[in-house]
């Protein structure tokens, strides 16, 4: 049984679990296909394709022609602006009432489920010990990384730690658990992970380095939830220290930064000519596989036609210079590219506008990674541009994401849904690095030193000049809206561009914070306005202000406390009347 399989949906091997029909209809954790044959557990191969299963919980850059996957997709932040009907509004939250159901909580029970039965029956296998422990330890580390998606989610939630049946109506129909609890056990089982599991890396396969990635997110967030949300210090060190710890174990040994940061999110599984394999990518931990014909996604055609989310003027202006200095610092502030208006008469005999808006010159001075980020072209509605290998696009802020994209791809594979094939990192080196600094210096321990083993390395990939301690600090950038100390601040700056786009990081991110309220157009108002169009406004209707690209179009979205937390869907709490919803969600009309 081939173990390095991420790329689609296995067939379970076993029979189903019986039960009443209501309790299979009804029940809150959906009883799913599994093994539940005891000799089924003593055969390796079997073990192993129910743990290959628990591949496709991770989305990468989402499957087939859906919006599923956590690259771009995961866009309600100050990041992106623009909307895309119903389901993507950016004027909007998560909710704006209690759901019926919830496919977060529902989905996520499932494969926790899934979880619970393979930890279950492996104590009862005859495998030898080291087999079991190692497959046990695969098992933990995603039920690990699935209780902390349900803690971010929702906070308190039911612990389930054993394959519950329909006589188990205490625990079917419990109360939720702190969440604090919840957390300590994830911790418990990304720990189990970390010593039992047999195979210490693998970029498709479960890992020893991958549950110390997992480790190093689960624990960042933790530690920043105690922190700022909590006030509770002594939780948010022991929680920083356990970052700080599983990042070394990573640094300085198999991983190293790759040079070309693009590298990362335009590559493919196997190299063909013009194109580079993530396989081999020396700086990643754990990705997506995607191949033509096998599974595939349609992110770049999401990227490379029609009409797509933007960069908003707030991230944008957040990239440093190159003489690694922030906006407020220059005296030339270049963000409005050259504009170059041509009148033209088109076949039949009317008169065109051909509109060109030019920001080259504005990423030659910028962090490099905004130019590997967005296109050297703003182009919206009515100022359409096209790649090589695209079609005409209008971003809805202006600027373009040119992060996904790759030049070799043929037009077909770049604009057709569900025909692209390039590869998703998953864990990767510079989020450790990035963790690790986080880490030293809310625990008040960064050193010199650990800036030039962690921050400085992206400094240096992205053409800024390295930092000290003392630099940072005296930067004092007035951007900084977060109430935090200069030095904070600066790494915070730092993980937005090298993650932008990513994994929902920067939703998540804010939510640890306590800073959901940047995203509260009505005291922030960049986060609602894109590029610089100047005199081209002139030529078509569109929203701005002060010249900048409106894409809010006047409309307001104001932030609550309630946002910090998810509604529960209105048939769990019908189902088990046990639970209680979050703050601010308890009536279905709010």
């Amino acid at each position: 049984m081939k173990k390095s399989i991420i790329y689609g949906m296995l067939t379970v091997v076993g029979a189903s679990l019986t039960g009443c029909n209501d309790f299979l209809d009804d029940n809150r954790w959906p009883l799913d296909t599994i093994i539940d044959d005891s000799n089924a557990w003593n055969q390796e191969v079997v073990v192993q394709s129910e743990i290959n299963a628990l591949y496709n919980n991770f989305y990468g850059y989402g499957n087939g022609t859906g919006r599923n996957g956590t690259f771009y997709f995961e866009s309600l932040n100050d990041d992106q602006v623009g909307s895309w009907g119903s389901s993507v509004q950016f004027n909007t939250w998560k909710h704006l009432q209690t759901p019926g159901t919830s496919s977060v909580w529902n989905t996520t029970y499932e494969v926790i489920r899934k979880c619970n039965n393979i930890i279950t029956n492996l104590e009862k296998s005859t495998l030898h010990y080291t087999v079991v422990e190692s497959f046990t330890g695969e098992a933990k580390l995603n039920r690990a990384w699935q209780y902390y998606d349900l803690v971010r989610h929702f906070g308190d939630v039911p612990l389930i730690l054993t394959v519950l049946s329909p006589n188990d109506e205490a625990e079917l129909y419990g109360a939720r658990t702190d969440r604090d609890k919840v957390m300590d056990q994830a911790l418990e089982d990304i720990n189990y992970a970390i010593e039992h599991i047999t195979r210490k890396s693998g970029k498709t396969e479960f890992s020893r380095d991958l549950a110390y990635a997992v480790k190093a997110e689960i624990c960042l967030f933790e530690a920043a939830y105690a922190k700022y949300h909590k006030n509770d210090v002594a939780r948010a060190n022991k929680f920083y220290g356990e970052v700080v710890s599983a990042c070394e174990s990573l640094m300085g040994g198999t991983y190293e930064l790759c040079d070309d940061y693009a590298s990362l999110y335009n590559s493919v599984y196997t190299a063909v000519p013009g194109i580079g394999s993530l396989l081999s990518n020396k700086e990643v931990i754990f990705m997506k596989p995607y191949q033509q014909g096998v599974k595939s996604h349609s992110l770049v055609k999401y990227t490379n036609s029609g009409e797509i989310l933007g960069m908003s003027k707030d991230a944008f202006e957040n990239y440093l210079f190159i003489d690694g200095k922030p906006m407020s610092q220059q005296t030339d502030k270049q963000d409005k590219g050259a504009v170059t208006i041509t009148k033209y008469t088109d076949k039949d005999g009317k008169e065109q506008t051909n509109i060109d808006i030019d920001i080259t010159a504005c990423l030659a001075v910028r962090d490099k990674r905004l130019a590997a980020t967005i296109d050297d072209h703003v182009f919206y509605r009515k100022a359409t541009w096209a790649r090589p290998n695209g079609t005409q696009m209008a971003s809805m802020s202006g600027y373009g994401v040119k992060k996904f994209w790759n030049q070799y791809l043929t037009l077909y594979y770049a604009t057709t849904d569900n025909q692209s094939y390039t590869n998703a990192p998953l864990y990767w080196l510079a989020e450790i690095y990035l963790a690790y600094a986080e880490a030293k210096a809310e625990l008040g321990t960064l050193s010199n030193d650990d800036l030039n083993k962690s921050i400085n390395r992206l400094y240096k990939r992205a053409g800024l000049p390295e930092q000290t301690v003392a630099g940072l600090e005296a930067i004092a950038d007035p951007a900084n809206n977060m109430g935090i100390s200069s030095l904070l601040w600066e790494i915070r700056r730092c993980r937005r561009c090298e993650l932008m786009f990513d994994k929902g990081q920067r939703y998540w991110d804010l939510v640890r914070w306590h800073q959901l309220e940047i995203l509260d157009n009505t005291k922030y108002p960049n986060i609602s306005l894109g590029a610089y169009a100047g005199e081209a406004l002139n030529e078509v209707f569109i929203n701005n202000v002060n010249g900048y690209i409106d894409t809010f179009q006047g409309s307001e979205r104001k932030f609550t406390a309630r946002e910090y937390l998810f509604p529960l869907g209105i048939d769990q709490l019908n189902l088990n009347k046990n639970l209680v919803q979050n703050p601010g969600w308890e009536s279905p009309s709010k």
